[in-house]
């Protein structure tokens, strides 16, 4: 389905099919999209305050990741509540179209969103939980972890209740205060984050605070996997972008490959803002003004002096691509300077020409290219994991 030679300076570019096939995006979506890690970040939203936890702080969000406080005051006397909270959410809508439920309490866990009896949603909006999980259809009840614990009018019904009866739980990991889920992963979360340890590990990154000011959402009328290959060469940026070309040292920009993911470190020019790395770190002496993380196949974290700005790519259909940026800060007197200043004007710079090449490939003349073996590396990489898991 995607044959890409192993050695960069023979290798061949995806052909125009892999991007406009509706047969491949399909494949896609189960062999790659299904099987990865995708951050859950600011998606799963808070239930509405009751008379219980009005005013009592129980519930704290804190670099995307529901945390919870529960010291309520009762009479003046400090007491503990036990609230469970219910939070439903769809994994890329559009595509995987996932309906997925976060129970939180004491822990985060996660699990399907549909009653195992007919199919029905068991959870519409977030809310306080009870002790169980009531189906509103026929009554099917479920226990707080998923598992079956009642159905009316079942008598007589042979090998009832089996396995398969009970909600199916769905893989969840915390990385540094984010939250990613997979629906079947091929690999561990950890394989994916553990070049982000060594480099950014010296950062406070759970203390970075949401900015939703700073943080929206973009539709980009492209296929998600050639969003992630702009993303992963810095060879445009003196092309696309002029402002952010003035920043950095193109002759200094590199891109490190890792099993499932890959870094590309931009170089300040001088007088730009940097990093103050510390002693013993691999890039001390360096002036790094971004460390450009990229998580197989389509989660971008990109720390700046300021903090972090994430983009979670959420792929739609062969043409179509929601992007999530949101922003975390760490340092509010850098916002707005070097490398990580006016990231809306990257942006659109960038979809402007990612959207050409979409509009592009429907050509008859363009089949597929060439890579540029010391500047498209990330871009190579991407294609050959994605080969790898198509076939």
């Amino acid at each position: 389905m995607l044959e890409i030679h192993p050695d960069i300076c023979e290798a061949r570019t995806p052909p125009t099919e892999f991007y406009t096939d509706s047969a491949i995006f399909a494949a896609l979506k189960e062999r790659v999209l299904a099987r990865c890690w995708h951050l859950i970040g600011d998606l799963i939203p808070d239930p509405e305050p009751t008379a219980a936890t009005a005013g009592s702080d129980l519930l704290k969000r804190a670099s995307g990741v529901f945390q919870q406080n529960a010291g309520v005051f009762a009479g003046g006397a400090a007491t503990k509540e036990k609230t469970t909270h219910l939070r439903p959410f769809t994994l890329l809508p559009g595509c995987l179209d996932e309906p997925l439920l976060i129970v939180q309490d004491e822990e985060m866990r996660c699990m399907s969103n549909v009653c195992t009896h007919r199919g029905t949603i068991l959870v519409e909006e977030a809310a306080p939980a009870g002790t169980n999980l009531r189906c509103r259809y026929h009554g099917r009840q479920f226990g707080l972890d998923g598992g079956f614990k009642h159905m009316p009018e079942f008598e007589g019904c042979r090998h009832f209740p089996s396995e398969t009866d009970n909600l199916s739980k769905v893989p969840l990991r915390n990385w540094r205060g984010l939250t990613f889920v997979s629906l079947k992963p091929a690999h561990d979360l950890a394989q994916l984050t553990a070049a982000m340890d060594a480099r950014v590990g010296f950062l406070p990154i759970e203390k970075f605070k949401l900015d939703r000011a700073r943080s929206r959402e973009y539709v980009v009328k492209a296929h998600f996997a050639l969003y992630c290959d702009n993303y992963l060469e810095g060879f445009h940026v003196p092309f696309v972008h002029a402002s952010l070309a003035q920043t950095l040292e193109y002759g200094a920009y590199t891109t490190e490959l890792f099993e499932l993911s890959n870094l590309q470190l931009g170089i300040a020019r001088p007088g730009e803002p940097c990093f103050d790395l510390p002693v013993g770190h691999p890039d001390h002496g360096k002036r790094v003004a971004g460390y450009y993380f990229w998580l197989f196949p389509c989660t971008m974290l990109n720390f700046y002096p300021w903090g972090l700005s994430v983009n979670a790519v959420r792929p739609v259909t062969p043409e179509l691509t929601r992007v999530q940026f949101l922003s975390y800060v760490w340092d509010e007197s850098k916002l707005d300077k070097g490398a990580g200043a006016d990231l809306h004007r990257v942006e659109m710079e960038d979809e402007a020409v990612v959207e050409a090449v979409q509009r592009g490939l429907k050509g008859r003349f363009y089949t597929r290219g060439r890579y540029s073996p010391t500047r498209e590396t990330g871009t190579h990489h991407f294609h050959r994991l994605l080969s790898s898991m198509l076939h």
